[in-house]
């Protein structure tokens, strides 16, 4: 085929679905973590770090060593949660519009997409692939310690990564990507390698997902507090006196709706740092008063610095997704398989997943979210379904179905009729009404605009921003291995550093 899919998830559709018997993580003796409603009206920090996700776990465990630090999270612990634990559970979640879902549904563009929402991020809602990001976002993230960013991976690899067992629709795939021509077969490797690999995932063989938040094994237990359902307000600055503003201090509300504030110790290291995510991140810095004068002036927030930048440079990674229908049952898997291209796109897959004759579909990706749209969705590709199991497509036909084939099924699956002869206009038309968000938007706080080499904010002292926000292109064919990576890196980086200067005074 002479097209390319922007990013390709193939799942397979089974008759009858078997999950594997889970149990959900037993909640770890976090003596450190306590709920907001608990935190004194007013306390005292080396560090305050405001989102405990991706970065914002390894960043504080890492820091905790040697200095006191505070983690904001607006969400609940991840612990104790079959939604989020199970993996027969996954994808659950976005149904959930509650205040208490750790998914915060918004659209952008008319895309239906999710924001995390519990203490561990995106790790607590994503498919689990877990993939290390290519040399070229090391350079772009001026990230040029190598052994550090090795080090980096391996420090976060042992506690929560794990290399899948591959089943048969698995290596069937691997075998038919090598076999397309997405080559070498590189194997199992964390390693971003153009060609076909298995790569990790965050679930055990037991099926119990393993997030950020199992990173805080690694915490200083007296160095460290978390506060979850903890939502940062604002940052405060003192401006009086000085060339630029100093960040000093943060106000966050309970789930009471009771304001806490949070300073800093005074010391000339101290730091507010920022880790909440391509939304959060560069959101709290318009509350707080650094963004675009005229989006500040419109919902009348005092201006402490103009920075045009601030929310620009957003994007998201689309994706296509083709279903491939089996005559037999498909054992159920995430995604373990990642043919990485030489062009740049990527080919992804879950199989065994029955989306078809589920009584309700979980999925997230080829539906509106409502939950009324959900169900017309799954009558009317069932109806489509029934269609290709009729003397048209017979069981013979069904169990040997060509790509075209294939192809027709997922144009009626949108509502088109079936491909005649080479339609590339209609088959470029299938491509636009179906595509998806990768769950994969990164930007708003990039580095070289908003922050520099050290993600210190440009024309502020004291305050930094360290996650995806920061990010100019999401790294590898999942980000969350990198973001991982670079919260560890930081938190080493600015330990050594500060080690280092008081050790000279």
């Amino acid at each position: 085929m002479s097209y390319v899919w922007g990013r390709l998830l193939i799942s397979a559709l089974v008759a009858t679905v078997y999950f594997y018997e889970l149990c959900a993580a037993e909640a770890p003796n976090y003596s450190f973590m306590h709920e907001a409603t608990e935190a004194p009206k007013i306390s005292y920090f080396d560090y305050i770090v405001i989102g405990g996700g991706a970065a914002g776990i390894p960043l504080a465990t890492t820091l905790s060593s040697k200095y006191s630090v505070l983690l904001l999270e607006r969400g609940g612990s991840p612990y104790g949660n079959h939604n989020i634990t199970m993996l027969s559970n996954i994808g659950s979640y976005f149904l959930d519009t509650s205040p208490s879902s750790p998914t915060q549904r918004f659209v952008s563009e008319g895309v239906v997409n999710s924001r995390a929402r519990a203490l561990g991020g995106g790790t607590c809602i994503n498919a689990g692939f877990y993939s290390r990001g290519e040399p070229k976002f090391n350079k772009e993230a001026r990230l040029m310690d190598e052994s550090l960013v090795r080090e980096s991976y391996e420090w976060t690899e042992k506690v929560m990564v794990f290399m899948p067992i591959v089943t048969k629709w698995q290596s069937v795939l691997q075998a038919a990507l090598v076999e397309a021509g997405v080559t070498p077969d590189n194997g199992q490797t964390y390693d971003h390698l153009i060609g076909t690999k298995v790569s990790g995932t965050i679930f055990d063989p037991n099926g119990t997902r393993h997030t950020a938040a199992d990173l805080l094994q690694y915490a200083n237990p007296t160095g460290l507090s978390i506060l979850v359902h903890a939502t940062a307000h604002k940052i405060l600055f003192k401006i009086k006196g000085r060339l630029r503003p100093l960040a000093y201090g943060v106000v966050f509300e309970d789930s009471q709706g009771n304001k806490h504030r949070a300073y800093l110790k005074g010391g000339e290291r101290d730091e507010i740092i920022l880790s909440a995510g391509a939304l959060g991140s560069p959101q709290l810095l318009m509350f707080s008063g650094i963004g675009p004068k005229e989006q500040l002036d419109a919902h009348k927030i005092k201006v402490v610095l103009q920075q045009p930048f601030v929310g620009k440079g957003m994007a998201d990674n689309p994706q296509n997704s083709i279903f491939i229908p089996s005559p037999i049952a498909v054992e159920p898997s995430t995604i373990h398989i990642v043919g990485i291209t030489r062009f740049g796109s990527y080919l992804e897959d879950t199989g065994g997943f029955n989306f078809i004759f589920a009584n309700h579909s979980a999925y997230q990706g080829f539906s509106p979210q409502e939950p009324e749209d959900l169900r017309k969705c799954v009558d009317g590709i069932r109806t489509i379904f029934k269609t290709f199991k009729t003397k048209a497509y017979s069981n013979y036909k069904y169990a040997n179905m060509t790509v075209k084939d294939i192809l027709d099924l997922n144009m009626n699956l949108q509502g088109y009729l079936p491909i005649k002869g080479n339609n590339s206009s209609l088959l470029e038309k299938y491509c636009k009404s179906s595509v998806r968000t990768m769950w994969h938007y990164h930007g708003g706080c990039q580095i070289g605009k908003v922050v520099d080499h050290e993600y210190k904010v440009f024309g502020v002292d004291a305050l930094r921003v360290i996650d995806i926000s920061t990010v100019l292109n999401a790294p590898g064919t999942n980000p969350q291995a990198s973001v991982l990576m670079l919260g560890r890196y930081m938190g080493v980086t600015i330990l050594n550093q500060r080690i280092a200067s008081d050790k000279a005074h």
